[in-house]
């Protein structure tokens, strides 16, 4: 895995992002000739050790939104190693992003260092990851499971509440030295060439090992998994949707998922008890008026 970590960041990245935004400095750099890349990687690595030194000397500090994004960037090339995006449906990853756009805007972190993006998976497994970059990932079957946009926004929003409550980078903030490490990585990101690969990547692993063995095997601690569904019901509400979309998701997959151990139940407790806690908050909150007839059109319209 050390070896392979950048390769992944600057092979499989630049592709991922091709239909988003914000990978153009890594694109153009790998498209470099040897010369022009040697140059510019040798400015880089030097800004690197610059930076290293003053990261180490601060490592106490709180990671920047920068360093959340590269490391979320990294977590996010370790999954497409695992997964293969689908593109069978342009339509419906813009139908979805349009669905995130509408709940970040409304919430109190609309901006984050490159913006949230949803992307599809190409699995009938029932899944859903989010990364501190803002890339969110759902596989086609967990897709196909909502019933209504509104069980869809449910689920968007549950991986937003895990970007905005920083749940992916509390699994590394347990070493202080993680800035240091958050620096080096953010600095050397765009050194192609002039830099040791095994240095690079020794920097990067321990960070990113961390955050895809929680969110691919271990899952985060239930209550960081109720504190996103709560948050969900909040950012659904103040977007306009019915914050019941969660718990008609919830019941779906109480009856797809009964017995199962893979997907979402590997790495979430079990959508019964999701759905007893989630419907405890929503009794507290205030009524919201549900209008999701008048998305119906247009859900049955991207889930042909």
């Amino acid at each position: 895995m050390k070896t392979k970590l950048l390769l992944i960041i600057f092979v499989v990245i630049p592709v991922f992002c091709a239909g988003l935004s914000g990978c153009q400095t890594i694109a153009n750099i790998v498209n470099m000739g040897p010369e022009e890349a040697g140059k510019a990687g040798a400015k880089n690595v030097a800004t690197a050790i610059s930076n290293t030194g003053k990261a180490i000397s601060s490592a106490a500090e709180d990671i920047t939104p920068e360093q959340e994004y590269y490391i979320g960037r990294a977590v996010a090339a370790n999954i497409l190693s695992s997964y293969s995006l689908w593109g069978g449906s342009p339509s419906l990853t813009a139908y979805l992003n349009r669905i995130c756009s509408v709940i970040v805007i409304n919430s109190s972190k609309p901006n984050i260092y490159n913006g949230y993006h949803v992307a599809i998976l190409n699995s009938q497994e029932i899944n859903a990851f989010a990364t501190s970059g803002g890339h969110i990932f759902l596989t086609r079957g967990l897709i196909s499971a909502a019933k209504s946009e509104d069980a869809l926004a449910g689920v968007i929003a549950h991986e937003i509440a895990h970007i905005q409550l920083q749940h992916s980078i509390r699994a590394i903030k347990t070493s202080r030295i993680t800035n240091a490490l958050m620096v080096t990585g953010a600095s050397v990101a765009g050194a192609v060439s002039g830099y040791d690969v095994n240095e690079v990547t020794s920097v990067f692993n321990e960070s990113v090992g961390d955050i895809v063995n929680t969110l691919v095997n271990n899952g985060y601690s239930q209550s960081q998994e109720y504190d996103a569904d709560a948050k969900a019901l909040s950012l659904l509400a103040s977007a306009g949707y019915n914050p019941s979309g969660l718990i008609e998701m919830l019941r779906e997959l109480e009856k797809i998922q009964k017995g199962s151990s893979g997907g979402f139940n590997k790495t979430h407790p079990s959508p019964e008890r999701r759905r007893a806690a989630a419907e405890k908050v929503l009794a507290k909150q205030p009524k919201v008026t549900d209008t999701g007839s008048y998305r119906r059109a247009r859900f049955a319209a991207n889930n042909r």
